[in-house]
């Protein structure tokens, strides 16, 4: 069984450094969180946290298989004009997905925003947890990923191994 999206569960911690216009931010900062042109989700507004607000908002967003990156927008809220763009970043999805970090793995991660002219504007921590790459996730799907056809089934998978490093006893890794 295929699926053509995975469920992002991001929480948004906390940011540090915010500047608009070389000035400390006074409060009001939120995130808006994209994982693509139609998915994107808010968090609540840090009405006191000034240039270092704290948000420990939980979202749980679903994302495309397609998606390469999710973008977080810092902004504020202008009491004049709308929202304020604080700065961005955008997080390749690699960072927390494939290679060698499993599905369902919780991690905490730490990415330097820009501003609209890409000058650096701050620090926001994020933790993130992938659920939902595949359906039905067994040693037969993961093989027929390869290519390889199992009991007959066609279906779809992705097969990720974990490094092993020789010339190391297993318990002396850890000592």
């Amino acid at each position: 069984m295929e699926t053509n999206s995975r469920t992002l569960e991001i929480t948004l911690l906390s940011a540090e450094d915010l500047r608009i216009y070389n000035k400390s931010i006074k409060n009001n900062a939120f995130v808006v969180v994209w994982t693509d042109a139609y998915n994107y989700k808010t968090t609540k507004i840090d009405a006191d946290g000034g240039s270092f607000p704290s948000w420990n908002d939980k979202l749980v967003m679903p994302m495309p298989i397609h998606t390469h990156f999710v973008t977080l927008q810092v902004k504020c809220k202008a009491s004049i004009g709308g929202d304020k763009t604080v700065g961005i970043a955008r997080i390749p999805v690699t960072d927390f997905i494939g290679g060698y970090y499993p599905e369902n793995r919780l991690q905490f991660l730490s990415y330097r925003l820009r501003d609209s002219k890409g000058v650096k504007n701050g620090i926001v921590k994020v933790s993130v947890r992938v659920k939902g790459a595949l359906q039905g996730c067994s040693s037969q799907a993961a093989a027929s990923g390869l290519g390889i056809a199992v009991d007959g089934r066609n279906d779809s998978g992705v097969v990720t191994g974990i490094p092993i490093w020789n010339g190391y006893p297993y318990g002396s890794l850890f000592r």
